[in-house]
């Protein structure tokens, strides 16, 4: 008798999770162990236990996937990562993978393409659904310029922006200038190629930025 995988599952939609998890149950090599809402739970689950697999989304309440994968990987190199998303920019693909997923899944793939992903994974091979394959095959014009890279600063000015602050209020919270602060706000619009803050905040969630 084949050992069974064990896999946890991370997705803050519990409605999500109970449908994967009622899918993996009806394979008979796989064992759900846990199911959890967050990240942090998760990190801590897997201090105290061993697994084999772990599926996770890119959005979630306490912490993202890409930083995520990396943080599952730090504390047991040898758990497979496979993230299962509806995000569907190459980037965030590009990353995840970088930090050391094994595989990549639209929410929308067939049981029958979450089980060959997870075998190809289980394999050592790196795992992609159809759909993400072509996404892959095809880089937008923001991918070929590459991700931007934000500073400390800019992130916590980033931040604070999408809280809804002011200028002054901003300036006022981290102890700089609001010619400072304004400075910052220009040099990261620059960087998405946006004209306004409703645009930088998108486009900066869009991209995990935030």
């Amino acid at each position: 008798m084949c050992k069974k995988i064990k896999l946890a599952l991370v997705d803050d939609h519990p409605i999500v999770v109970q449908g994967i998890v009622s899918l993996l149950e009806n394979l008979n090599d796989i064992e759900v162990v846990g199911s959890f809402y967050t990240g942090t739970d998760l990190l801590r689950f897997l201090k105290d236990s061993h697994l084999d697999m772990v599926l996770i989304d890119v959005m979630l309440p306490d912490i993202n996937g890409i930083e995520l994968c990396a943080e599952i990987k730090k504390t047991s190199p040898n758990t497979i990562v496979i993230a299962i998303s509806n995000h569907t920019e190459r980037s965030i693909i590009m990353q995840i993978i970088q930090n050391g997923a094994s595989g990549y899944l639209l929410k929308n793939a067939s049981v029958e393409e979450l089980n060959q992903c997870m075998e190809n994974a289980m394999r050592g091979d790196i795992a992609f659904s159809k759909e993400v394959i072509e996404i892959i095959a095809k880089p937008s014009f923001n991918d070929l310029k590459g991700s931007p890279k934000f500073t400390k600063r800019e992130k916590q000015i980033l931040q604070l922006i999408a809280q809804g602050k002011t200028t002054a209020q901003i300036a006022n919270e981290l102890f700089l200038s609001p010619l400072t602060v304004e400075t910052h706000r220009r040099n990261m619009m620059q960087k998405l190629d946006v004209k306004n803050a409703i645009e930088l905040i998108n486009t900066a969630t869009e991209r995990l930025l935030i």
